[in-house]
């Protein structure tokens, strides 16, 4: 439940699925208090399905960026990675002064810590921001990481929110590190594991492949695992594709070889630019799915 404090005005950059899981937990506790603006609404082929999702999730949809933070308290950044600059720049000219912006998107530090130049120059509280687990179940109280100076007053306004965060002592920066270090694993282990089914289910070996895998790591369950991360990838390859290209931006303003992180970049993208249906949950389905996908857009002449 939310506190019992007056209910902040909150805005939404970017409604996805994030966005729409935290609303959806929220419920009607704060019925009239959202706005939210999507760039899908300025496309003829995706305004329709946005503008069905606002009046879904019961907030009122917005012609402009501007526009929907105009009243906000709370400004929540939940765009694909490679649109956070973008979306920061949007807002700032009008941006409400002592407003919170919370970044919650999936990028290296330097980005956010330009992004949070714009929005601190503007009057606003910028605070990074890092999602640590999927949106569903917990909705709104899945786990947050922040950090930054106004790090200890956002903790306050997300008590309010009736969300699950936890500072991450440090400047800006410090929250997107941990996520793109942990993105490393968790989105590159999604890549590894769509190349070995695919290859494992074109050469006819994926099933032993699995069940040695099980033996070697037990209790991993192998084959829900790779059917879950291949619907992961055919639901959200390209937004997993941008956020891998700022973990690869990371990992090399480290100092480091980015060479995993940029494969599983290619991956993601390849995955997602199929735009398939995820369908049955049987991994060899989907894997079926893809490799189908895959023939039928590869070059006639490779």
């Amino acid at each position: 439940m939310l506190s019992n404090k007056t209910r902040p005005a909150i805005a939404f950059i970017g409604f996805g699925e994030a966005a729409q899981a935290f609303v959806e937990g929220w419920s009607s506790e704060l019925a009239g208090s959202v706005t939210a603006y999507d760039i899908k609404s300025d496309r003829e082929d995706t305004e329709t399905q946005i503008r069905a999702a606002y009046a879904a999730a019961g907030v009122r949809g917005c012609m402009t960026s501007t526009e929907c933070v105009a009243h906000a308290e709370v400004v929540f950044s939940m765009v694909t990675a490679d649109q956070a600059l973008a979306a920061g720049q949007s807002v700032a000219e009008n941006f409400p002064k002592n407003s919170f912006y919370f970044d919650c998107n999936s990028c290296a530090p330097d980005t956010k810590k330009s992004v949070a130049k714009i929005i601190n120059n503007a009057g606003g509280r910028y605070v990074d921001v890092a999602v640590m687990a999927p949106v569903f179940p917990a909705r709104h109280k899945t786990p947050v990481l922040v950090s930054g100076p106004a790090a200890e007053a956002a903790l306050d306004m997300m008590e309010r929110l009736d969300m699950s965060a936890r500072h991450a002592p440090g400047g800006i920066g410090t929250a997107s590190s941990i996520k793109m270090v942990r993105s490393v694993m968790i989105k590159g282990l999604e890549a590894l594991v769509a190349e070995c089914v695919l290859a494992g289910r074109r050469a006819g070996v994926e099933d032993i492949v699995l069940e040695t895998l099980e033996k070697t790591y037990p209790g991993f369950g192998w084959k829900d695992r790779s059917a879950y991360m291949l619907e992961r990838m055919m639901v959200h390859g390209l937004r997993r594709a941008a956020e891998m290209h700022e973990v690869a931006l990371t990992v090399k303003q480290l100092g480091l070889n980015n060479g995993m992180s940029l494969a599983t970049a290619n991956w993601q993208q390849a995955v997602g630019d199929l735009h398939l249906e995820p369908g049955d949950k049987d991994y060899a389905i989907r894997a079926d799915a893809i490799l189908a996908a895959l023939a039928d857009t590869s070059d006639p002449e490779e």
